[in-house]
Protein backbone atom coordinates (compact mmCIF):
# COMPACT_ATOMS: atom_id res chain seq x y z
CA UNK A 1 0.00 0.00 0.00
CA UNK A 2 1.40 3.37 -0.95
CA UNK A 3 0.44 6.70 0.46
CA UNK A 4 1.99 10.14 0.43
CA UNK A 5 5.49 10.66 1.74
CA UNK A 6 5.08 12.48 5.08
CA UNK A 7 8.55 14.04 5.11
CA UNK A 8 12.23 13.41 5.71
CA UNK A 9 13.39 10.39 7.71
CA UNK A 10 17.09 11.33 7.82
CA UNK A 11 19.90 13.02 5.93
CA UNK A 12 23.33 11.40 5.57
CA UNK A 13 26.48 13.41 4.93
CA UNK A 14 30.25 12.96 4.73
CA UNK A 15 32.63 14.64 7.16
CA UNK A 16 36.27 14.82 8.11
CA UNK A 17 37.59 13.72 11.54
CA UNK A 18 34.91 12.32 13.84
CA UNK A 19 35.75 14.26 17.02
CA UNK A 20 35.36 17.68 15.39
CA UNK A 21 32.03 16.52 13.97
CA UNK A 22 30.83 15.34 17.40
CA UNK A 23 31.97 18.56 19.08
CA UNK A 24 30.01 20.70 16.64
CA UNK A 25 26.75 18.77 16.55
CA UNK A 26 26.49 17.84 20.23
CA UNK A 27 28.14 21.03 21.50
CA UNK A 28 27.45 23.98 19.22
CA UNK A 29 24.09 22.70 17.94
CA UNK A 30 23.02 20.77 21.04
CA UNK A 31 21.93 17.64 19.17
CA UNK A 32 22.03 14.24 20.88
CA UNK A 33 24.33 11.51 19.61
CA UNK A 34 21.67 8.79 19.42
CA UNK A 35 23.71 6.03 17.78
CA UNK A 36 27.42 5.30 17.53
CA UNK A 37 27.95 2.48 15.08
CA UNK A 38 30.01 1.73 11.96
CA UNK A 39 29.67 2.04 8.23
CA UNK A 40 28.14 -1.28 7.14
CA UNK A 41 30.39 -1.32 4.08
CA UNK A 42 33.55 -0.05 5.82
CA UNK A 43 33.51 -1.10 9.50
CA UNK A 44 36.77 0.73 10.22
CA UNK A 45 34.78 3.98 9.89
CA UNK A 46 32.14 5.32 12.27
CA UNK A 47 28.55 5.96 11.31
CA UNK A 48 27.26 8.64 13.69
CA UNK A 49 23.58 9.54 14.14
CA UNK A 50 22.36 12.78 15.73
CA UNK A 51 18.77 13.70 16.59
CA UNK A 52 16.35 14.30 19.41
CA UNK A 53 16.50 12.25 22.61
CA UNK A 54 14.41 9.43 21.11
CA UNK A 55 16.00 9.40 17.67
CA UNK A 56 12.68 10.31 16.07
CA UNK A 57 12.25 10.21 12.29
CA UNK A 58 12.54 13.75 10.96
CA UNK A 59 15.32 14.66 13.39
CA UNK A 60 18.11 12.32 12.30
CA UNK A 61 21.31 13.63 10.70
CA UNK A 62 23.98 10.99 10.10
CA UNK A 63 27.64 11.17 9.11
CA UNK A 64 30.32 8.96 7.66
CA UNK A 65 33.43 10.63 9.16
CA UNK A 66 36.53 9.90 7.07
CA UNK A 67 39.63 11.40 8.69
CA UNK A 68 41.42 11.64 5.34
CA UNK A 69 38.46 12.72 3.21
CA UNK A 70 39.22 15.44 0.71
CA UNK A 71 36.98 18.50 0.62
CA UNK A 72 33.79 18.13 -1.37
CA UNK A 73 31.75 20.73 -3.21
CA UNK A 74 28.00 20.88 -3.72
CA UNK A 75 26.73 21.26 -7.25
CA UNK A 76 23.94 20.20 -9.61
CA UNK A 77 22.76 16.67 -8.97
CA UNK A 78 23.37 16.85 -5.22
CA UNK A 79 21.45 17.77 -2.10
CA UNK A 80 23.18 21.02 -1.16
CA UNK A 81 21.78 21.89 2.28
CA UNK A 82 19.61 20.77 5.16
CA UNK A 83 17.83 23.04 7.61
CA UNK A 84 16.66 22.73 11.20
CA UNK A 85 13.36 24.30 12.27
CA UNK A 86 13.85 26.76 15.15
CA UNK A 87 10.88 27.88 17.28
CA UNK A 88 9.97 31.45 16.35
CA UNK A 89 9.82 32.40 20.03
CA UNK A 90 13.48 31.45 20.48
CA UNK A 91 15.00 32.61 17.21
CA UNK A 92 16.26 35.98 18.48
CA UNK A 93 17.63 34.33 21.60
CA UNK A 94 19.46 31.75 19.51
CA UNK A 95 21.17 34.45 17.47
CA UNK A 96 22.19 36.24 20.67
CA UNK A 97 23.57 33.01 22.15
CA UNK A 98 25.61 32.33 19.01
CA UNK A 99 26.96 35.87 18.98
CA UNK A 100 27.92 35.72 22.67
CA UNK A 101 29.71 32.43 22.05
CA UNK A 102 31.60 34.02 19.13
CA UNK A 103 30.07 31.52 16.70
CA UNK A 104 29.87 33.15 13.30
CA UNK A 105 26.79 32.88 11.11
CA UNK A 106 25.46 34.49 7.95
CA UNK A 107 22.17 36.36 7.98
CA UNK A 108 19.48 36.62 8.98
CA UNK A 109 17.95 36.70 5.52
CA UNK A 110 14.34 36.04 4.60
CA UNK A 111 13.10 32.99 2.71
CA UNK A 112 9.41 32.43 2.06
CA UNK A 113 8.61 34.87 4.86
CA UNK A 114 10.80 33.24 7.51
CA UNK A 115 14.22 34.27 8.79
CA UNK A 116 17.18 32.05 8.01
CA UNK A 117 20.71 32.03 9.41
CA UNK A 118 23.51 29.79 8.18
CA UNK A 119 26.36 28.31 10.20
CA UNK A 120 29.26 26.30 8.80
CA UNK A 121 30.22 22.95 10.26
CA UNK A 122 33.90 21.96 10.72
CA UNK A 123 34.08 20.88 7.05
CA UNK A 124 32.56 24.12 5.77
CA UNK A 125 29.14 22.65 4.99
CA UNK A 126 26.14 24.95 5.45
CA UNK A 127 23.85 24.28 8.40
CA UNK A 128 20.68 26.33 7.99
CA UNK A 129 18.51 27.33 10.93
CA UNK A 130 15.04 28.53 9.90
CA UNK A 131 12.46 30.33 12.01
CA UNK A 132 9.31 28.22 12.36
CA UNK A 133 6.00 28.90 14.05
CA UNK A 134 5.32 25.15 14.18
CA UNK A 135 8.59 23.99 15.76
CA UNK A 136 8.60 23.12 19.46
CA UNK A 137 12.33 22.41 19.83
CA UNK A 138 15.59 22.76 17.88
CA UNK A 139 16.01 19.12 16.90
CA UNK A 140 13.65 18.62 13.97
CA UNK A 141 14.33 19.24 10.32
CA UNK A 142 12.67 22.08 8.46
CA UNK A 143 13.74 21.15 4.93
CA UNK A 144 16.37 19.92 2.52
CA UNK A 145 17.57 21.69 -0.62
CA UNK A 146 18.19 19.84 -3.89
CA UNK A 147 20.41 21.53 -6.50
CA UNK A 148 19.28 20.58 -10.00
CA UNK A 149 20.23 21.44 -13.58
CA UNK A 150 16.68 20.68 -14.71
CA UNK A 151 14.35 21.08 -11.70
CA UNK A 152 11.18 20.22 -13.61
CA UNK A 153 11.65 16.45 -13.62
CA UNK A 154 12.53 16.37 -9.92
CA UNK A 155 9.59 18.58 -9.03
CA UNK A 156 7.30 16.29 -11.02
CA UNK A 157 8.53 13.23 -9.09
CA UNK A 158 8.01 14.94 -5.74
CA UNK A 159 4.54 16.20 -6.70
CA UNK A 160 3.08 13.46 -8.87
CA UNK A 161 4.60 10.44 -7.12
CA UNK A 162 5.48 11.45 -3.56
CA UNK A 163 2.40 13.67 -3.14
CA UNK A 164 4.12 16.97 -2.33
CA UNK A 165 2.23 20.20 -2.99
CA UNK A 166 3.39 23.46 -4.55
CA UNK A 167 4.71 25.86 -1.92
CA UNK A 168 5.60 28.72 -4.27
CA UNK A 169 8.86 29.98 -5.74
CA UNK A 170 11.36 32.75 -5.12
CA UNK A 171 14.37 34.23 -6.89
CA UNK A 172 17.36 35.80 -5.15
CA UNK A 173 21.04 36.14 -5.97
CA UNK A 174 20.81 34.18 -9.21
CA UNK A 175 19.07 31.24 -7.48
CA UNK A 176 15.56 30.15 -8.39
CA UNK A 177 14.02 28.22 -5.50
CA UNK A 178 10.84 26.17 -5.80
CA UNK A 179 9.26 24.86 -2.63
CA UNK A 180 7.43 21.53 -2.30
CA UNK A 181 5.49 20.76 0.88
CA UNK A 182 4.22 17.38 2.07
CA UNK A 183 0.69 17.78 3.46
CA UNK A 184 0.43 17.51 7.23
CA UNK A 185 2.53 18.77 10.08
CA UNK A 186 5.34 16.21 10.24
CA UNK A 187 8.89 17.35 10.84
CA UNK A 188 10.96 17.93 7.73
CA UNK A 189 8.00 18.08 5.34
CA UNK A 190 9.60 20.66 2.99
CA UNK A 191 11.88 20.14 -0.01
CA UNK A 192 13.34 23.15 -1.84
CA UNK A 193 14.52 22.55 -5.40
CA UNK A 194 16.94 25.15 -6.75
CA UNK A 195 18.58 26.13 -10.01
CA UNK A 196 21.69 28.28 -9.59
CA UNK A 197 22.93 30.40 -12.48
CA UNK A 198 26.50 30.24 -11.11
CA UNK A 199 28.47 27.42 -12.77
CA UNK A 200 29.59 24.66 -10.44
CA UNK A 201 30.79 21.08 -10.72
CA UNK A 202 29.70 18.76 -7.94
CA UNK A 203 32.43 16.87 -6.10
CA UNK A 204 31.60 14.37 -3.34
CA UNK A 205 33.75 14.61 -0.23
CA UNK A 206 33.88 16.07 3.26
CA UNK A 207 31.23 18.71 3.71
CA UNK A 208 28.73 17.25 1.24
CA UNK A 209 25.45 15.38 1.57
CA UNK A 210 25.52 11.73 0.52
CA UNK A 211 21.77 11.08 0.34
CA UNK A 212 18.34 12.15 1.53
CA UNK A 213 16.02 9.59 3.12
CA UNK A 214 12.25 9.97 3.08
CA UNK A 215 9.86 8.27 5.50
CA UNK A 216 7.77 5.13 5.15
CA UNK A 217 5.76 4.67 8.31
CA UNK A 218 5.63 0.88 7.94
CA UNK A 219 7.24 -1.96 6.04
CA UNK A 220 4.06 -2.35 4.00
CA UNK A 221 4.30 1.28 2.93
CA UNK A 222 7.90 0.82 1.87
CA UNK A 223 7.06 -2.24 -0.23
CA UNK A 224 4.27 -0.25 -1.83
CA UNK A 225 6.79 2.40 -2.82
CA UNK A 226 8.90 -0.19 -4.61
CA UNK A 227 5.93 -1.01 -6.84
CA UNK A 228 4.81 2.59 -7.24
CA UNK A 229 8.25 3.80 -8.26
CA UNK A 230 8.73 0.90 -10.66
CA UNK A 231 5.43 1.81 -12.33
CA UNK A 232 6.83 5.24 -13.24
CA UNK A 233 10.24 4.01 -14.34
CA UNK A 234 12.33 4.22 -11.15
CA UNK A 235 13.84 0.89 -10.15
CA UNK A 236 14.86 0.75 -6.50
CA UNK A 237 17.30 -1.50 -4.73
CA UNK A 238 15.90 -4.48 -2.85
CA UNK A 239 15.02 -3.83 0.78
CA UNK A 240 18.24 -3.52 2.82
CA UNK A 241 18.28 -4.11 6.57
CA UNK A 242 20.04 -1.15 8.20
CA UNK A 243 19.38 -2.50 11.72
CA UNK A 244 17.43 0.60 12.87
CA UNK A 245 15.28 0.85 9.73
CA UNK A 246 14.88 -0.89 6.40
CA UNK A 247 16.00 1.04 3.33
CA UNK A 248 15.50 1.17 -0.42
CA UNK A 249 17.48 3.49 -2.72
CA UNK A 250 17.18 5.03 -6.16
CA UNK A 251 18.48 8.02 -8.11
CA UNK A 252 15.92 10.74 -8.76
CA UNK A 253 15.91 12.24 -12.31
CA UNK A 254 18.50 14.90 -11.48
CA UNK A 255 20.95 12.45 -9.92
CA UNK A 256 20.42 12.93 -6.17
CA UNK A 257 20.47 9.65 -4.25
CA UNK A 258 17.08 9.13 -2.57
CA UNK A 259 16.30 6.58 0.12
CA UNK A 260 12.96 5.56 1.57
CA UNK A 261 13.45 4.35 5.16
CA UNK A 262 10.98 2.75 7.54
CA UNK A 263 10.14 4.28 10.91
CA UNK A 264 10.49 0.92 12.73
CA UNK A 265 12.23 -0.67 14.45
CA UNK A 266 13.95 2.53 15.66
CA UNK A 267 17.14 3.26 17.55
CA UNK A 268 16.16 1.63 20.86
CA UNK A 269 16.19 -1.83 19.29
CA UNK A 270 19.68 -2.59 20.67
CA UNK A 271 20.07 -0.25 23.67
CA UNK A 272 17.85 1.40 26.25
CA UNK A 273 16.31 4.77 25.26
CA UNK A 274 18.01 6.54 28.16
CA UNK A 275 21.49 5.38 27.08
CA UNK A 276 21.19 5.92 23.33
CA UNK A 277 24.51 6.76 21.71
CA UNK A 278 26.74 5.91 24.65
CA UNK A 279 28.11 2.50 23.57
CA UNK A 280 29.55 1.40 20.25
CA UNK A 281 26.86 -0.75 18.64
CA UNK A 282 27.82 -3.13 15.85
CA UNK A 283 25.71 -5.00 13.32
CA UNK A 284 25.73 -8.74 14.03
CA UNK A 285 28.10 -9.57 11.18
CA UNK A 286 30.89 -7.54 12.83
CA UNK A 287 30.53 -8.61 16.48
CA UNK A 288 33.14 -11.32 16.00
CA UNK A 289 35.77 -8.70 15.14
CA UNK A 290 34.70 -6.10 17.73
CA UNK A 291 38.14 -5.99 19.36
CA UNK A 292 39.80 -5.25 16.02
CA UNK A 293 37.25 -2.55 15.16
CA UNK A 294 37.58 -0.85 18.54
CA UNK A 295 41.37 -0.73 18.15
CA UNK A 296 41.03 1.05 14.79
CA UNK A 297 38.30 3.55 15.60
CA UNK A 298 39.44 6.75 17.32
CA UNK A 299 38.02 7.35 20.81
CA UNK A 300 35.23 9.93 20.99
CA UNK A 301 34.32 12.38 23.74
CA UNK A 302 30.71 13.55 23.71
CA UNK A 303 29.46 16.75 25.36
CA UNK A 304 26.91 15.97 28.05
Amino acid sequence: MTTRIPGIHHVTAISGPAQANVDFFTGTLGQKLVKKTVNFDAPDTYHLYYGDAAGSPGTILTFFPFADAGPGRAGPGMASAYAYAIPASGFDGLMEDLALAAIDFAGPEERFGARVITLRDPDGAPVELIESAAATDRHGFHSVTLWERDPERTVRLLADVFGYEDGGSEQAGGITRQRLVAPGAERGNIVDVIRDEAPSIARPGAGTIHHVAFRARTQDEQEGWIDRLASVGHRTTPVIDRQYFNAIYFREPGGVLFEIATDPPGFAVDEAPETLGQALKLPPQYESIRDRIERVLPPLTVAR
